[in-house]
């Protein structure tokens, strides 16, 4: 894995990841639910991990990700592999 891409494309999406939570962070309309294990989740939550995964996918194709936003990623293994939490 080139870790110096690695690290540019990880950079970038936090900084896009953190100005999308900071938008629903700053709306009228924000809320927490729970998740099945009584955990909490807000549509930042959900809109950060979507933000990321997309880029990282895009950018690492052939590399497994897991994420905690998307549970059913949590069964899957790869020598190689990336976490999104």
């Amino acid at each position: 894995m080139d870790f110096e891409r690695l690290e540019e494309v990880m950079r970038r999406l936090a900084l896009e990841a953190g100005d999308v939570i900071m938008e629903i962070y700053n709306s009228d309309d924000f809320d927490v639910r729970s998740k099945s294990d009584n955990s909490p989740v807000t549509a930042a939550d959900e809109a950060a991990d979507a933000l990321i995964s997309a880029g990282l996918r895009a950018a690492f194709p052939d590399v497994l990700l897991v994420t905690e936003e998307q549970a059913e990623s949590h069964k899957e293994t790869a020598p190689d592999f990336l976490i999104v939490d």
